[in-house]
C-alpha cells in the first residue's frame, strides 16, 4: 500500500467522499468556506502528485499547510498518513485514525487504516475496520482482497477464499484478484489450483511480473516450461520498469535454478538486486549492534530481575531469513498444544515505540532506562493478550520472525520464561538462499553479496553475545542437524518447550494451515537434504560473498 491513495483518484472527488467543511470551523480573514475548499482541494491535489512522484517532503508540507488553517481536515490527514507508510507507520496509523474519526463513512479511509493495521500485524483491528469499510462499499474490491489476506495471515485461510471469488466476479481483472486468488491457493497447499490462477492471470495480461513471480514458487522444475522463454521475452520489454524488471528475473532464476542452469540462474538474481535499487548502512548497522552489546549486559538484566510477565506461553523462533524457521514452527505447531502465529511485527513495534532503534544508536541506554518495572509489566500483560487473541488455549504460541534476533535483550527483558528457537544454517547456504529471493527494501543488507556477507558477520556477533548474557536459554536449532534426524531434533525442540512428545510433529507438512513465506511449497514436502551445501552450485559466482563472511564460511 505505500505511497498510495484510493483507486480512480479524479473518481474518488467526485463520489462525495472527499471532506466536507464544517460550518463551526474558523475562517482566515477574507476567505469564505467556499473559496478555501477550493483552494485546499487544489493544494491536496498538487499534495498527491508529489506523493506519488516520492517526494514526500513537499507532500507533507502542502497537507500541514492545510491542516494549519482547516484543523483536522480529513483528506490532508488522510495524504499525510500515505505519506509515513514504510518509515513510520506507528505515526500513518494515527493520522488514518485522525481521518476516519472526522469522516466515518469513508470506506476508504477504514481500508488504509485497516491496511496500516494488517502490515504491523494488529489482525482484529484490521479485520473490524476492513469489515465496516464494506458495510459501506460492499463492492469495494480493494477491502475484499486486503481482508482475505488478513485472514491468511490470521491462520483463517478457509475464510479468504469466499472473499476473492467475490471479487472475481466484481473485478475479473483485477490485479490484486487475481494475485491475492492465488496466493490464498497455495497458502492452503493448493498449488495446482494456484498455478492455473496466475497462468490465467499472465493471459489476460494483469499484473505479469508479479504473477511469473508467484508462478516460479508453486513447484520444483524438472524440464523447461514454456513460461521460461516467456519471462526471457518480457524481459526483453524495452518499457518494463525496474520493479517488473526485478521480478523477472527471480522468476527466471529460480527456474534456471531447478534446471540447474546454475550460471545463467545466478546471472538473473544479481540482475534482480541491481534492478531493485536497495541500499543499506552497513556501519550504521554495525554502530547499532556496538551499541546493543553496551546496552544489554548481565548487571543491567540483573538490575531488572522480576520485570514483565512470567508467563511460559511465549515462544520466539528467531534466526536469520531462510535458515529454517518456518520448518522449525511447523514441527512445533503440529504439536496440539502450540499454536504458530507466523511472523508478527509486534515486538518490533514495541521496540521502536521506545526508541530502540538505528536511528538512535549512539545511546540505546537512555531509552532502556525509561523502562520501570510497572511499564515492563503493562507492555508484557498487552503482547500476552495480543497472542490470546490468536490461540486463546494454546500453552505455547510461536511468533517465528526472523529478524527478533536483534531484540533477545528485550525479550529476555519483559518474558524471562519465555523459550527461545535460534535456527542456524551454513552461512554461505543461508546467505545464498537469501540473495536468490525477493525481499523488501526493510532487508536491503541482501542487496549485493558483499553487504550480505558482513551482515551476516554481524547477526553471528550479536547471538555470541545474547548466548552470553543469557546463558541456556537460547535453544540453537541447527538445519543440518535437522535434516540429518529429523526425529531426534524434534523432540528436542518439543523437550526445550518443556511439552510432552506427540508424533504429530513428525508429519509437519500434513498440517492444516496458512503457510505464506517464500518457503511455502517445500513446507508442504516431507524434509528434504537437497538444500545442505547447495552454495556448492554456485562457487564461481559467490566470492564476494564468501571473502565478506571470512571464517564463518565454513569450504
Amino acid at each position: 500500500m505505500n505511497n498510495r491513495l484510493p483507486p480512480a483518484w479524479s473518481k474518488h472527488l467526485k463520489s462525495g467522499l472527499t471532506p466536507k467543511l464544517r460550518p463551526t470551523q474558523p475562517n482566515p480573514p477574507q476567505m469564505n468556506s467556499a473559496s478555501r475548499a477550493q483552494t485546499d482541494d487544489a493544494i491536496l491535489k498538487q499534495a498527491y502528485s508529489f506523493q506519488q512522484a516520492k517526494r514526500l517532503d513537499e507532500a507533507q508540507d502542502l497537507c500541514l499547510k492545510v491542516l494549519s488553517r482547516t484543523p483536522n481536515h480529513p483528506l490532508a490527514l488522510y495524504i499525510l498518513g500515505t505519506v509515513c507508510l514504510g518509515y513510520d507507520d506507528e505515526k500513518a496509523l494515527r493520522y488514518f485514525a485522525r481521518a476516519v474519526a472526522e469522516e466515518p463513512k469513508n470506506p476508504y479511509y477504514h481500508l488504509s487504516l485497516a491496511e496500516t493495521y494488517l502490515k504491523v500485524s494488529e489482525f482484529s483491528p484490521a479485520i473490524k475496520h476492513m469489515q465496516y469499510a464494506l458495510e459501506l462499499q460492499p463492492d469495494l474490491v480493494e477491502a475484499l482482497c486486503t481482508l482475505g489476506r488478513a485472514y491468511i495471515e490470521f491462520d483463517k485461510p478457509d475464510m479468504a477464499l469466499p472473499l476473492y471469488k467475490k471479487a472475481l466476479k466484481i473485478a475479473p481483472n483485477h490485479p490484486q484478484v487475481r494475485v491475492g486468488l492465488a496466493g490464498a491457493l497455495s497458502g492452503l497447499g493448493r498449488m495446482d489450483e494456484a498455478a492455473a490462477c496466475l497462468k490465467e492471470s499472465i493471459k489476460r495480461r494483469i499484473a505479469v511480473p508479479v504473477a511469473y513471480n508467484d508462478l516460479a514458487q508453486t513447484r520444483k522444475f524438472t524440464e523447461e516450461p514454456a513460461e521460461l522463454q516467456s519471462i526471457l521475452g518480457e524481459l526483453r520489454n524495452p518499457k518494463l520498469k525496474s520493479d517488473g524488471a526485478e521480478k523477472l528475473h527471480y522468476a527466471a532464476g529460480k527456474v534456471l535454478n531447478d534446471l540447474k542452469r546454475y550460471a545463467e540462474a545466478f546471472d538473473h538474481f544479481n540482475k534482480a538486486k541491481r534492478a531493485s535499487g536497495y541500499k543499506f548502512d552497513i556501519e550504521l548497522h554495525r554502530r547499532w549492534i556496538d551499541s546493543m552489546i553496551e546496552t544489554f549486559t548481565p548487571e543491567m538484566l540483573a538490575a531488572r530481575s522480576g520485570y514483565g510477565n512470567q508467563s511460559e506461553v511465549p515462544v520466539f523462533v528467531v534466526g536469520m531469513p531462510r535458515s529454517g524457521t518456518t520448518l522449525t514452527e511447523q514441527i512445533c505447531a503440529s504439536h496440539p498444544d502450540i499454536h504458530g502465529a507466523g511472523e508478527l511485527n509486534k515486538l518490533r513495534r514495541v521496540a521502536n515505540a521506545i526508541e530502540l532503534t538505528k536511528s538512535s544508536a549512539g545511546d540505546l541506554g537512555q531509552p532502556m532506562m525509561s523502562i520501570s518495572e510497572d511499564l515492563s509489566r503493562t507492555l508484557a500483560d498487552e503482547h500476552i493478550s495480543y497472542l490470546r487473541e490468536r490461540a486463546p488455549t494454546a500453552q505455547r504460541i510461536i511468533d517465528k520472525m526472523p529478524h527478533n534476533f536483534e531484540l533477545i535483550g528485550l525479550i529476555g527483558l519483559l518474558f524471562p520464561n519465555a523459550r527461545i528457537i535460534h535456527c542456524r544454517r551454513d552461512a554461505i547456504d543461508n546467505c545464498i538462499s537469501c540473495f536468490v529471493l525477493k525481499f523488501s527494501e526493510a532487508h536491503g543488507y541482501n542487496c549485493d553479496l558483499q553487504t550480505l556477507g558482513l551482515y551476516y558477520r554481524e547477526y553471528d556477533r550479536l547471538m555470541r553475545h545474547w548466548n552470553k548474557v543469557f546463558p541456556g536459554l537460547i535453544f540453537e536449532n541447527r538445519y543440518e542437524t535437522l535434516v540429518e534426524d529429523q526425529e531426534a531434533q524434534s523432540r528436542r525442540l518439543i523437550e526445550h518447550l518443556c511439552l510432552p512428545w506427540n508424533d504429530a510433529c513428525l508429519r509437519f507438512f500434513d498440517r492444516d494451515g496458512s503457510v505464506t513465506t517464500p518457503s511455502r511449497w517445500q513446507v508442504r514436502q516431507p524434509i528434504y537434504k537437497s538444500s545442505v551445501k547447495r552454495w556448492k552450485n554456485y562457487e564461481k559466482e559467490i566470492r564476494p560473498l564468501i571473502d565478506a563472511l571470512g571464517d564463518l564460511a565454513q569450504i
